[in-house]
């Protein structure tokens, strides 16, 4: 058991029987009354936030997680394989659990599993990948008085907006909290 002043990001606790992980977090201590803890919790391993506010000193269990670093390999029926890159073991994840970082998932990407025990609860990609430019329309200059973007399909089929200059083949940096354009690589 932990409580609220053991709460960092990252931390993944059971509510309910639910697996939650804070992504957030702001001890607050008003003028008058307790104080508490706000946070934002990310359900593991639908993904979604919700708001919950804790007393301060409240108990909380603490969930003890793996992290493990995994190769993405292939999908084939609905299962995107993984291999463990120490073992060379391969598990097959369902498309429910990996569906945030598909339009980011290319062969060959390394990517973080959250385990518990030999349940695999999530799946996060790195900050940036690196990807090809499948798709764009040609940037005309002088079209605009500022800068000026355009949509551009990428290999793994994600459009993100791209500046003007950007071409079909070029490789783009893109960060994949916010699927923005970063910089060329």
């Amino acid at each position: 058991m932990a409580d609220t002043s053991n709460f960092r990001n990252g931390l993944i606790m059971r509510i309910d029987n639910q697996l939650y992980a804070i992504v957030e977090f702001q001890h607050v201590k008003p003028g008058k009354g307790g104080a508490f803890v706000r946070t934002k919790l990310k359900k593991i391993p639908e993904g979604a936030v919700i708001e919950k506010t804790f007393r301060a000193g409240e108990k909380i269990e603490e969930v003890r997680v793996d992290r493990n670093t995994y190769q993405y390999l292939y999908s084939s029926n609905g299962l995107y394989y993984m291999m463990d890159t120490e073992t060379y073991e391969q598990i097959p994840l369902s498309a429910e659990l990996v569906k945030e970082i598909i339009p980011y998932l290319k062969e060959n990407t390394e990517v973080s599993v959250l385990m518990d025990g030999s349940t695999p609860l999530s799946v996060e990609l790195p900050t940036f990948v690196e990807l090809a430019v499948k798709e764009t329309d040609p940037g005309l200059r002088g079209d605009t008085a500022q800068g000026g973007s355009k949509p551009a399909t990428l290999e793994t089929g994600a459009v993100v907006s791209v500046p003007l200059f950007i071409e079909v083949g070029d490789i783009l940096k893109v960060d994949t909290r916010t699927g923005r354009y970063i910089e060329r690589a």
